[in-house]
């Protein structure tokens, strides 16, 4: 039976993901994030209905420390067995947050910690440890395009390079809009994305890499930290409507949620690395994202840098190359 590890499989699309690989894929699941104990009565009821074996494992995703913590706890139980095998990777987590910058105890920019930073060393660091032909997910977001209705609505620091992006507001500098940190967080993650498919290519190391664009979820709690009025109106039927006028890109959580977990399993896409998808109006796509993102020169950049802000050392990874 396949194990996959998913950031935020306990809540938001995730809940939905995470039982749609218990329930029809038959997976077991690593949970990870912040609080094993708001995932107990999660994993029981998983674990209960669909005969799987779930593990919890503490990690957040904004910290390093924690991110180490976490991956050194599922390394020890892939040792001993009592993990069979890591057969992928979902690095869904991510926030969305409003008001004045915040940084993380590592100093950087928290939303571009916790959406990109924290999963590029998560999976850096468990790679060597992912089955053959497994399979890693990064959901990112329609926001990451600046030519379409979601990217319009937010714009990106297309300018800004990783560094930038994580010191933003450092040294007396203005800061970066939240609204652009977040939509470049999901570019750069897009981006890496590309970039590891084809270092992994070149290395002949068959692991899947795919991007997923999981649309405007309402319900799912992504934008508790938005202020009260705006988190209420985005889940309202005006709202939809006028999402629907402006063109943006719409699913629900349970559609996007078992089109998370069709695409980190189903055989059908095993030949979509370096790929991405979306889920819109109840179809799962594949189409292109920005043109951008798909820069090889600006994404040689983004992995020297991100390698030197996460602090990984060589002997860490086999993406030493």
């Amino acid at each position: 039976m396949a194990t996959i590890l998913i950031t935020g499989g306990h809540s938001g699309l995730g809940v939905y993901c995470s039982r749609l690989l218990a329930s029809k894929h038959q997976c077991n699941l690593i949970l990870a994030g912040r609080s094993p104990e708001k995932m107990q009565d999660f994993s029981q009821a998983l674990e209960n209905d669909y005969e799987v074996k779930v593990h919890l494992l503490k990690m957040d995703t904004s910290s390093f420390a924690s991110v180490r913590a976490g991956v050194s706890e599922c390394k020890k139980m892939l040792k001993s067995g009592e993990i069979e095998s890591l057969n992928g990777i979902i690095c869904n987590a991510g926030v969305r947050l409003n008001g004045q910058v915040t940084y993380t105890d590592d100093g950087y920019e928290t939303t571009y910690a916790t959406n990109y930073l924290g999963h590029v060393l998560l999976v850096e660091l468990l790679i060597d440890l992912v089955s053959k032909k497994g399979r890693i997910v990064f959901t990112s977001s329609g926001t990451h395009d600046p030519d379409t209705a979601d990217g319009k609505m937010m714009g990106v620091a297309d300018k800004a390079t990783a560094v930038d992006l994580a010191n933003t507001g450092k040294n007396g500098e203005k800061p970066i809009n939240l609204g652009k940190m977040y939509a470049t967080s999901k570019l750069d993650i897009i981006q890496y994305a590309y970039e590891l498919n084809r270092r992994l290519k070149k290395a002949n190391i068959p692991i899947t890499i795919i991007a997923f664009d999981p649309g405007a979820t309402p319900g799912t709690g992504f934008l508790r930290n938005m202020p009260p009025l705006v988190a209420w109106l985005a889940n309202t039927s005006f709202m939809n409507w006028v999402m629907k006028q402006m063109g943006i890109t719409k699913s629900t959580a349970d559609f996007s949620g078992a089109s998370l977990a069709k695409i980190t399993v189903e055989p059908a896409y095993d030949t979509a690395s370096g790929k991405y998808f979306q889920a819109n109006n109840s179809q799962l796509i594949e189409r292109p994202s920005s043109k951008l993102s798909y820069d090889e020169k600006r994404a040689a950049k983004l992995w020297k840098d991100t390698q030197k802000l996460i602090h990984i050392k060589p002997s860490e990874t086999i993406l030493n190359f």
